[in-house]
């Protein structure tokens, strides 16, 4: 008795669900992506990953000032900012080489 009425209850189940999906429409396909969002990607990294990383030097560098190795914090610094003007640089770059592309293929 309880067997019967459970596989009712199933059946009738199983028959909404279906009519349920037949009823739906199909939604049309996402399209494809068109290439990576490189603009996303950069921003990314310039908001979010960069200032840890400064933030990072700097506590290295209080470190070590604080234990008087002025020299060796002078030295990370000047390598550190001259690793920022190799980055601003190719950034530049990139900038300068699309705006020379646009000019020749226009």
């Amino acid at each position: 008795m309880i067997a019967i009425e459970l596989l009712e209850t199933a059946s009738s189940g199983v028959a909404q669900t279906l009519h349920a999906l037949a009823s739906t429409p199909l939604a049309a396909p996402e399209p494809a992506p068109k290439g990576i969002d490189t603009e996303g990607v950069v921003g990314f990294f310039a908001s979010k990953i960069a200032p840890i990383l400064l933030a990072v030097l700097g506590v290295i560098f209080i470190g070590r000032a604080s234990r008087g190795e002025i020299s060796k914090v002078l030295t990370s610094s000047a390598i550190a900012i001259v690793g920022l003007a190799f980055i601003a640089g190719a950034a530049t770059l990139f900038f300068v080489g699309d705006y020379l592309i646009d000019l020749i293929f226009e």
